[in-house]
Order: structure tokens, then sequence, then C-alpha cells
């Protein structure tokens, strides 16, 4: 890339990185950040993270810091985690917190002095906030109209025929104020920090669609173009003591804390119901399980979806146990996933734990194009089925008959589920 020679050579003391909002798409950034961390191991770097991804960097040393964004409510409760990160696995980042906003977030970046921005995300949100932070290089994609934020503009690739080739687009011209939602929106609260964009202001929108690229292989092009390594596909993510104790002590109290196969099932998606296989499968799936490998089964969910997990626990003919009540953390999820020996999910974040942790897992897609999120991981088995209108990529099925989904019968799930759990319990004490 023409970036990387110019970029690589002003090593940076101070570094911002403003990481993904997705709970996957930040497990799916992790070879890039193990990249940048080992490439500039002297310089000190800082996370940008949402509030709801707090969980799933605690343990992390990809960075020597954190601040979060300002909470969406009223621009209230920035909080911003501050510690000397050791490279032990189960090293905590210390957290304070105080009540902040937009200002606050702005002052509270410029006082770093940063050299660099990277910027991870595709929103015109992201590059704003990397240009108020005063960082002299701001590195990100050249895309939805922020270019004149950028420093670096790397052009977005796809791969086509086995090679890499600039990204074509459709553009036109959209009223800033009416594409709340994408990721053109400028919140009002930053307008006064960006003189030039208005309300209303025109600016470029993508009409086309990308050719499906690997977002971890979408984050590689970023550290090459900084001067890295390229960056395998390896996703990574530590757990802490507390979560780990916690799910230690939530599973005793079951009586399965030394129970193998432990099988666990994560039916939610924030993505949308789209996403989401049915409920009464799934339960089918486990009671099979349960039956056939004697196995310890638990099912998980997110706020809101609880729902969800109490109709699976519901339809079940065999004992298993719903975990809604408390609600599991980020962190005790990555606690319970790491220890389990099977995850069966949805196309959604704990996919991606399984694959960080070593651990098998079976994943029904409906909607979204496995392209996306596809890594070399031999121990994930993807189970799909064609139809004439997907993938559809939408939230919603917009048709209503939801066929991606409702054609995925339990025998698919449960046959590949099998396969990957007789190569998973010979590591543990036959089951009982």
């Amino acid at each position: 890339m023409q970036h990387v020679d110019r970029l690589a050579a002003q090593a940076p003391r101070s570094i911002l990185i403003v990481l993904p909002t997705w709970v996957g798409d930040f497990v799916m950034a992790t070879p890039t950040l193990r990249a940048i961390r080992n490439r500039f191991a002297g310089a000190r770097i800082t996370f940008l993270v949402n509030p709801n991804l707090r969980e799933l960097v605690r343990g992390g040393d990809w960075m020597d810091e954190c601040v979060e964004w300002p909470r969406h409510e009223g621009n209230k409760a920035l909080r911003h985690e501050v510690g000397n990160v050791e490279t032990s696995k189960s090293q905590n980042v210390k957290t304070g917190g105080r009540p902040g906003t937009w200002w606050e977030l702005r002052r509270t970046l410029r006082s770093r002095e940063f050299d660099w921005a990277i910027v991870l995300p595709n929103s015109f949100r992201s590059a704003v906030v990397a240009w108020l932070s005063g960082a002299k290089r701001r590195i990100g994609y050249a895309r939805d109209g922020r270019s004149i934020l950028l420093t670096d503009r790397i052009p977005v690739r796809n791969r086509r025929g086995g090679q890499w080739s600039a990204q074509r687009t459709l553009r036109s011209s959209t009223p800033l104020a009416s594409a709340r939602g994408s990721d053109l929106y400028v919140p009002s609260c930053l307008s006064a920090f960006v003189p030039s964009i208005q309300m209303g202001a025109k600016l470029p929108v993508r009409l086309g669609r990308y050719v499906p690229m690997p977002l971890v292989e979408y984050y590689a092009d970023l550290a090459e173009a900084v001067g890295c390594e390229r960056p395998g596909d390896r996703l990574e993510l530590f757990t802490t003591p507390d979560c780990d104790e916690s799910i230690q002590n939530r599973l005793s109290a079951l009586g399965i804390a030394d129970r193998h196969p432990l099988i666990v099932i994560s039916p939610g998606a924030k993505f949308g119901a789209s996403k989401c296989w049915l409920p009464e499968r799934f339960a089918a799936v486990g009671d099979r399980l349960m039956e056939s490998a004697d196995a310890a089964l638990i099912v998980t969910c997110g706020p809101g979806e609880e729902p969800i997990a109490r109709q699976i626990g519901g339809a079940m003919k065999r004992i298993g146990f719903v975990f809604d009540d408390p609600l599991l953390t980020l962190g005790e999820l990555k606690s319970l996933i790491r220890r389990s020996d099977l995850l069966i999910c949805n196309d959604a974040g704990p996919r991606h734990f399984a694959k960080a942790f070593d651990v098998p897992v079976v994943t029904v897609f409906g909607p979204t194009h496995p392209d996306w999120t596809s890594t070399s991981y031999d121990k994930e088995r993807i189970v799909r089925i064609d139809v004439d209108c997907g993938p559809c990529q939408q939230r919603v099925c917009p048709l209503g008959h939801h066929q991606c989904m409702t054609g995925v019968t339990v025998d698919m799930v449960f046959s590949v589920a099998t396969s990957l759990l007789q190569s998973r319990i010979p590591q543990h004490a036959e089951p009982r």
C-alpha cells in the first residue's frame, strides 16, 4: 500500500484507536489490534470504546488505557478507564467514572496529545471524533463523506478473482438531516465542533452494494497501511478472575461445575429478528444432545432476549438451565464459553467468542452473508440454506416468510453438533 512507507517512517509515541461498536466486529478486529500493539510496542495506546464493549476489553493487553464514548441518553455518563495494563491474561482495566459530555470527551482526548488516530469503524461520527482528538495523523477508510476529516485516506478494497481491487460505488447527494441512522448522521452536539458541516448539508451516500469481504481482512488492510505485518485471522479474547469465579460459583450451585460435555446455546442476535433461528428448534437440538451425550446444557441471553431463552427452556423435555436471572455480563459470557465444549448460536457476537477461545461452534445463518465474517477457524460449522431472496442483510424478513431460517432443520444442526462434540469429548473425563 502506498501509505505504508510514509506512516511507518514516523513511529508514533501515542495512538488513539477508535473501536467498532458491535460485539462481533470488535472480536474480529483483535488480530489487527494485536498487530498494532506488536508493531508499536513503545507507544501509549488508548482505545475509544463504546460502554457496552467495556467487558470485552477487560483483561486484554492490546492497550494502555480506555476512554468511553458518552452515552447516547442526553450525552451523559461519560466514563473513562485508565489503568496500567499488564501482559497477564487476567489483568483488568482499572475503572473510574464521571459524568461527561462531548465537550469533555474532546478535552479528555486532546489532553493525551495523540500522534495518530486509527479509525476502525466506517461511521462518519468516528472520523469526527478522531478529528476532535487533535491527532496529527488520522488514518481510516475513505468512505461515507468523511475523507475531509482524515489525513491518511485508505481506499476500500474487495477481492475479485483472487485479487484485491478498488471498490466501485454509486453515489448521490442526500441531505444530512435525513440520514439519521446511517453512518452519515452527525449528532447535533457535534455540529458546533465542525462549523463547515451544517445540518442539511450535502454529503455523498453510497447506493451500491459491496462485494462481501471478510471483516478481519478489512481491518488487516488498515494494519498494513500503518506499517504492521499483515495479521492473520486468529481471534483473541481474555477472561478475568472475577468473571471466572462468578461462573464457577454459578455452575457449582447447579451441580454442574465439573460436568462435561457442557453445551451453551446462545439464541439471540442484536442485529434483528431475522437472524434468530426458531426457539423450539434450539430446544429440540438441546434435548437430543443431552440425551445422546449426557451433556449439561445452558441457555444464555442478553438484555431483551429473555423471552427467547425462556421459550427454549419451556419447550425442552430434559432439564437445561436458563441464565436469565441474573443475566450474564459479557465478561461472564466469555468465561462460560471458554470452559464449554460446544456453542450453538446464530450469526451473532458470541459466535466469535468461541473462535477466540478455540471452542467448537455451530452457527445458524439466515439473512446474512457468511463471507462478511469468515475466518479460517476449522472448528466452526455453518448451517444455512440457499434461498432466492437472500442473503438480504435485512433486520426483519422483508417478505415475511423467513424461509432462510425456517428451512434450517433440527437434523441439520444436530448432525454437525454431534460431530463437533465427539471431537471435543476426549479432552475431558468420560461424561457422567
